[in-house]
């Protein structure tokens, strides 16, 4: 799995997203690893120069499902579910990208994969 944290090095929000980011790594128990980059810095790739600041990606795609902006870069803001701005992305969706399972399909035990797999068999 593939984590990027996109920021301006300006923006008061990084901290707060990166405090978001660990403890939604703790509550998937997904490893604490991620790139980050600075968009304006040299050595960072193109396309991450086209996202808001602060933006996560999860496998190269912004864990609310937002693309990239065109034109110059912007602050971010993030709506929870219901519709309060944020100035960092819901743990919840956090979970839900590191976990790959959708906030709302809970993800299924195992007796319950197994239940759907006997018409096969």
């Amino acid at each position: 799995m593939n984590i990027e944290l996109i920021y301006d090095a300006d923006c008061p929000n990084v901290a707060q997203t990166r405090s978001v980011l660990i403890k939604a790594f703790a509550g998937t128990g997904v490893s604490a690893r991620w790139r980050e980059w600075e968009r304006s810095a040299p050595d960072s790739p193109e396309y991450a120069k086209h996202y808001g600041s602060p933006t996560i990606l999860v496998d190269g795609e912004d864990v609310v499902g937002t693309g990239p902006i065109t034109g110059t870069g912007a602050c971010r803001v993030y709506s929870d579910v219901h519709g309060k701005l944020s100035r960092t992305p819901p743990l919840d969706v956090l979970c839900s990208a590191l976990s790959k399972v959708p906030p709302d399909k809970p993800e299924k035990n195992r007796w319950q994969a197994m239940a759907v797999s006997f018409p096969a068999i």
